[in-house]
């Protein structure tokens, strides 16, 4: 049903059929866009999938000297992505040294001025210019192949000396869903009923928007592709990352941006942007093309990290994103009485009018030609100033640096309240070395991972995600010292000495967030997306910040990190001693309960020999099926297993094998996909249930745990997920969808997840979702909002607003839930419910709670001593059941790996305790 590539792709398959093998042809033999698909791309009513694009591609490169095609990789569905290198037949022949010269600029290691600006003048700018991301943005994919084909056949003097001093990478970054959204909006025979608002599933196979939310974590095979392109293999100058929609009452947002500005990054690197986006405002308003807009045109910012054209930011790129209207199926410019005056950030408002899809083609061709237009004439100054930047972080990371953020400016002018200095509001100047630059509150010059912390294979994942952003790694051969601590051979350094400085620090340091106001006085003024996000606390890595100059015995580490294998210790015959601080002991348990094999979790801890496990240790007794999982699992998953000759005393907790119900929603929830990935990733076994099965009742015939993710029930203040637009009518769809229709509703689906729970269910709630619990009577008090007249409501944002960012929490690691974990842990945290237990509540456990009124770690928060004394993970028994609820974003976009195992714990605590 979700194919119609056949249909799609049958003139451009029978083009490379018949010219398969005819390179260099003239440009007027090339398939045009108007002959080579079912029907003419930019047509109204008409999208070409990726089938067809696909084979488009090959004719292309088969008849073209101006293109090179090349295989990225595979996507999470299978397809292949593919690049199209598009550039003179002169530069394609030498494209190895051009890639190699990037290279040397853009590391900038052991590269010395008069050699970079040698190189400048040799090199070929690099532009990096996507479609498809978000594939229901159906614009950037069908301009991109308009894009290409005149690229390959105008031969102006303008194209001539673009494709001279520029190689361009067009690269479609989602093939899978841009096969969906077309097929999903060609079905219907009628063109003016086609739509594809009704798409069933999210437009990625996990993750749909939030695939441009995983660039710094690269935890989808298609980001890992792009990541390569960009910082691994081709190292662009620019990466120009093309979107929609557009600001209301006007065509396309265009760069610059506005504040906040992320304090990590080259202050050059923002200049260029600046440079190149007013570049592609001229252009489009020399060409008559008025309704562009910048900075307060929209909301986005360079703050976070995440996204595809800011992640480029903290690698010395140039990131572009723009967002224009439009689509397949005709639509208007509105009125709006404000933007018809121009301004800085407006400069050429536009009347109403009818808009087609033909329409903002042109307006992308514009602004592609924009793009590589300033490529070209900055071509050897783009390139000295990839050097310049990464240089400049060798530098400051090789010596004392300071990294200015508002918590630094703020203590500068309290101490200054009485120096003033020579003039108006300036003070004492040398409160600029005693306040700003004092020895402690110096940047790192390098981090170090003891090889010998709990957790080492998600030490492994952590470093992958920088070696897949092109950060160098380090690893040591020997023991070594630095200043009083010894660290094992094995130990990871990241040194801040390199080029991609800017990420290591993001990726190691917290971000202090601007008190960003919607005016003096005023409400909090929302971010673009998350305020903190600091990895290495996400993930719960232990690290030490060097702050002087230190020497490691160290070597390279040439490429993606594999864990290092695990041993079965010691010889004992009564069964295995295995360590619950591990994520991996998660998939060896399911390994084993899959397998047959009995697994308990020791309530108080255990011994094997001199070694200690904490509380909820693992214990599995000798079996010839645990046997073979265990002498498999341990070498694949990097733990160790310590085989004992005596059951452990004390009190055992008996898992057992269990079904998982993951719940969605018609159209797809993000945070349900995220989980659905980590399932798959961690061998859990789940299906996934939606709205419709639930309602049904008798849900323990199915299921023995329910996982609501953040925003599949909506909260008591009426807060919901990412994903999951409106449904349609079930004749609209074919049938084999429609039983995912409905959604969750207090009236037909609380009563019957309630009678689950009673009848000795387990429940795992995260975020929003924890609303289930009171519903359902548990004795606690949503203590993140307020009471007034009666009624539940939410805190203002000048009260309480914690819009995406990191806290400290206290944890009781002696709870089952909390089992492997230590006594505080970083939770992601995005106005996030927590609750405060009643004072007569029985078979309720506290199992992470905020003790202090401080709790920020990375981000921003208002108002978050609120927080004090409010629990933020509960145990709640109702019936013979559990619930177990979550209030932070324990999975949040499988960054959160620190906070992974109160999620496992609960799948395999509930079902074995329950109904008892």
């Amino acid at each position: 049903m979700m194919t119609r590539g056949g249909a799609m792709a049958g003139a451009a398959l029978g083009v490379v059929l018949a010219f398969g093998g005819m390179a260099g042809a003239f440009a007027a033999d090339l398939p045009t866009p108007q002959t080579a698909f079912a029907q003419p791309v930019g047509s109204d009513y008409f999208l070409a999938d990726y089938t067809a694009y696909e084979a488009y591609l090959k004719a292309l490169a088969a008849k073209s000297d101006r293109m090179k095609l090349v295989d990225i990789g595979k996507t999470e569905e299978g397809r292949t992505m593919w690049m199209a290198i598009v550039s003179s037949p002169a530069n394609l022949a030498k494209l190895d040294r051009y890639k190699e010269i990037a290279r040397k600029l853009a590391k900038a290691e052991g590269v010395k001025e008069d050699e970079a600006r040698t190189l400048a003048a040799e090199g070929k700018a690099i532009v990096w210019i996507d479609a498809g991301l978000h594939a229901s943005e159906t614009i950037t994919s069908q301009g991109q192949i308009q894009v290409l084909y005149r690229m390959l056949t105008e031969n102006d003097p303008e194209t001539l000396r673009m494709l001279d001093d520029c190689v361009i990478l067009f690269g479609q970054d989602n093939p899978d869903g841009m096969e969906m959204i077309a097929d999903w909006y060609m079905r219907n025979p009628d063109p003016k009923k086609r739509e594809f608002g009704s798409l069933p599933r999210l437009y990625h196979k996990y993750i749909g928007h939030d695939n441009n939310r995983d660039s710094f974590m690269s935890a989808m095979s298609e980001t890992t592709n792009v990541n390569k392109q960009l910082f691994r293999e081709w190292f662009p100058q620019i990466v120009y990352n093309q979107h929609q929609t557009g600001p209301n009452g006007m065509v396309v947002f265009v760069p610059p941006f506005r504040d906040p500005f992320n304090f990590n990054y080259d202050p050059l690197v923002m200049t260029e942007l600046q440079e190149v986006g007013m570049a592609m405002h001229s252009r489009l308003v020399a060409e008559d093309k008025p309704g562009s807009g910048a900075r307060s045109a929209a909301p986005y910012s360079t703050w976070h990290n995440g996204m595809e054209r800011s992640v480029a930011y903290f690698h010395n790129s140039i990131g572009l994103l723009t967002e224009i209207i439009g689509g397949p199926t005709p639509t208007t410019v509105n009125l709006v009485p404000e933007l018809q005056l121009p301004g800085n950030d407006r400069p050429a408002p536009i009347a109403p009018r009818e808009w087609h899809l033909q329409d903002s083609l042109d307006y992308q061709w514009t602004m592609n030609r924009a793009v590589i237009d300033y490529a070209s004439r900055n071509r050897e100054r783009l390139l000295f100033n990839i050097w310049k930047m990464g240089d400049n972080s060798i530098k400051r990371g090789s010596r004392d640096s300071w990294t200015m953020t508002p918590t630094r400016v703020d203590e500068l002018a309290k101490a200054g309240k009485d120096k003033p200095g020579p003039y108006g509001a300036a003070i004492d100047p040398s409160l600029y070395k005693t306040v700003l630059q004092t020895p402690e509150a110096r940047d790192a010059r390098g981090y170090v991972l003891p090889s010998d912390q709990a957790d080492m294979p998600t030490v492994t994942a952590f470093l992958n995600t920088l070696i897949k952003n092109g950060v160098d790694v380090d690893k040591a051969t020997k023991p070594f010292t630095i200043g009083s601590k010894t660290y094992p051979a094995g130990s990871y350094v990241i040194r801040a000495a390199q080029a991609y400085r800017p990420h290591i620090l993001d990726m190691f340091e917290p971000q202090d967030h601007p008190h960003d106001l919607e005016y003096p006085g005023g409400p909090p003024k929302a971010p673009y997306d998350v305020t903190g996000y600091t990895l290495a606390y996400q993930m719960g890595i232990k690290f030490d910040r060097i702050l002087d100059g230190f020497e490691a015995p160290t070597t390279r580490v040439p490429d993606l990190i594999t864990v290092a294998p695990g041993a079965v210790k010691g010889s004992g015959g009564a069964g295995w001693l295995i360590s619950h601080e591990t994520n991996a002991s998660f998939t060896l348990t399911n390994r084993l309960l899959k397998a047959g094999a009995k697994v308990y979790w020791v309530k108080d801890g255990a011994k094997a020999g001199k070694v200690a496990f904490g509380p909820g240790a693992i214990f599995v007794p000798a079996s010839p099926a645990a046997k073979a999982v265990i002498d498999k699992g341990v070498k694949d998953l990097g733990i160790d297993a310590y085989a004992v000759g005596g059951k452990p005393l004390g009190a055992t907790i008996a898992l057992k094998p269990i079904r998982i119900g993951l719940v969605d929603v018609y159209g797809g929830s993000m945070p349900s996909g995220w989980n659905r990935w980590m399932f798959e990733k961690f061998e859990a076994p789940f299906q996934v249930v939606y709205p419709q099965r639930l309602d049904a009742g008798d849900i323990q015939k199915d299921f023995d745990v329910l996982v609501f993710p953040d925003g599949v029930v909506p909260s008591e203040t009426g807060r919901g997920g990412r994903g999951g637009g409106g449904q349609p009518k079930p004749e609209d769809i074919p049938a084999e969808y429609r039983a995912w229709l409905g959604r969750f509703s207090d009236d037909k689906t609380l009563p019957k997840v309630a009678e689950f729970v009673k009848g000795g269910g387990t429940v795992v709630a995260i975020g929003a979702s924890t609303r289930l619990a009171t519903a359902m009577g548990a004795p606690i008090e949503l203590a993140t909002a307020k009471t007034e007249n009666g009624q539940t409501k939410p805190y203002s944002t000048r009260e309480l607003y914690i819009p995406g960012s990191v806290l400290r929490a206290k944890v009781d690691p002696k709870q089952p839930l909390a089992y492997g974990a230590a006594d505080q842990v970083d939770v992601f945290f995005d106005r996030s419910p927590t609750y405060t237990i009643k004072a007569d509540a029985k078979g309720v456990a506290k199992v992470s709670w905020f003790d202090t009124d401080k709790p920020l770690r990375s981000g921003w928060a208002v108002g978050q001593e609120k927080l004090k004394g409010s629990v933020d993970m509960l145990d709640i028994d109702i019936g013979k059941g559990k619930v177990f609820a979550f209030g932070p974003e324990i999975t949040q976009r499988a960054q959160s790996w620190g906070t992974f195992k109160f999620l496992f714990n609960g799948l395999l605590y509930g079902p074995a305790v329950s109904g008892k």
